[in-house]
């Protein structure tokens, strides 16, 4: 079991998912959120003011929080400016404040989405997952890039994105290039189609075509394979993809 705060009395809830905190000093919309959120799976904890969600942030692991910019006795901006100081747990805005101004400059605080009241709690909902799925993306890259990986004579560091021979010398990779052999080497055996590896690369370095996915391939054979026209790591998958295989 575990303890969430609603309006200074705790509550048993069970254990299931991420903690979320829904800061507003509507009651009601508390309520509301609360309710959807854990009927999701989530474990909520309420805040009507700064104090609480800090209060919140010490007393939890926090994974997102619902932050309404237009509370009565506090500026909603300032407390965003605050969390972004010392933490970089998503935020998503909710308030009544449809200006342009008021979402950008909450974006550029560090808000990871914006929803103007009244709203939809399906909505919200969807966005309250799509912004925790991103999070979670972004940390799973950030382990992911200090990983060293070994093939064949090649050492690849995802960190300081450096291809270096057995011998020592560095061989230089384009970003494109880099970004391409990074999807394979953290994906080996798998078959990825060209539309995955289009996003992979970001569009850096070409046109969002297929035929350009092939030229970069092409141009990192020619730079890892002893022999490109028989490659050793990475190999076509006629009509699916490319696959590595080391």
């Amino acid at each position: 079991m575990t303890t969430a705060v609603l309006n200074g009395r705790e509550r048993k809830t069970a254990a299931r998912g991420p903690w979320i905190v829904v800061v507003d000093d509507d009651e009601r919309v508390r309520r509301v959120l609360r309710s959807v959120l854990e009927s999701a799976g989530f474990k909520v904890c309420e805040a009507a003011n700064e104090a609480d969600l800090m209060a919140a942030l010490k007393a939890h692991k926090i994974s997102l929080i619902t932050l309404d910019l237009s509370l009565r006795h506090e500026d909603g901006l300032a407390i965003a400016r605050s969390v972004r100081a010392t933490s970089d747990v998503p935020i998503i805005m909710i308030t009544a404040r449809a200006e342009d101004i008021d979402r950008i400059v909450g974006l550029e605080l560090g808000a990871d989405d914006y929803i103007v009241k009244p709203f939809n709690v399906r909505e919200v909902l969807a966005r309250v997952r799509a912004v925790l799925r991103r999070s979670e993306d972004h940390h799973r890259r950030e382990r992911a890039s200090s990983e060293t990986v070994f093939f064949g004579d090649w050492t690849l560091s995802l960190a300081s994105r450096q291809l270096t021979a057995r011998a020592g010398q560095i061989t230089h990779l384009t970003s494109a290039e880099f970004n391409l052999l990074a999807a394979f080497v953290r994906q080996p055996g798998r078959v990825l189609s060209r539309d995955y590896l289009i996003d992979c690369i970001g569009g850096i370095d070409a046109e969002p075509l297929e035929r350009s996915i092939d030229t970069i391939v092409g141009r990192l054979r020619k730079k890892i394979e002893s022999d490109p026209g028989a490659p050793q790591f990475v190999k076509t998958v006629r009509g699916a993809g490319y696959v590595f295989a080391a």
